[in-house]
């Protein structure tokens, strides 16, 4: 498997418009080969000493930290389907109500997997 992993900070008021927004973005995922997708809302986010979350997102007042994810199959589904984000013109209609530029993502090799 592979993990396209995701921290954004959202503005608590558009909460709502973010849900709506992903449900929209993983029907999109879905179609180019997605596993599953989560999306996390921080509620007991702490300030580190020397980093953390609300730094790494320039977080400002009245924003929440978001942690999202999507596993995919493998790497190269993961990055088919990054391709398509320029030429699909579905993910240019897909609301963003957050900063975009602030977003930090990566892609990740699974190493360990368990599920209860």
């Amino acid at each position: 498997m592979y993990v396209s992993g995701f921290v954004q900070p959202v503005p608590d008021g558009n909460r709502d418009a973010y849900i709506a927004s992903a449900r929209t973005g993983w029907a999109l995922f879905k179609d180019y080969g997605a596993l599953s997708m989560m999306e996390n809302w921080g509620d007991d986010v702490p300030a580190g000493k020397q980093t953390d979350f609300h730094r790494a997102v320039a977080r400002e007042e009245g924003e929440s930290v978001v942690l999202s994810w999507v596993v995919w199959p493998d790497k190269a589904t993961a990055d088919a389907c990054m391709a398509t984000m320029e030429t699909d013109e579905r993910w240019q209609e897909i609301d963003m109500p957050f900063d975009g530029k602030r977003m930090i993502f990566g892609g990740f090799e699974t190493i360990f997997d368990a599920a209860a």
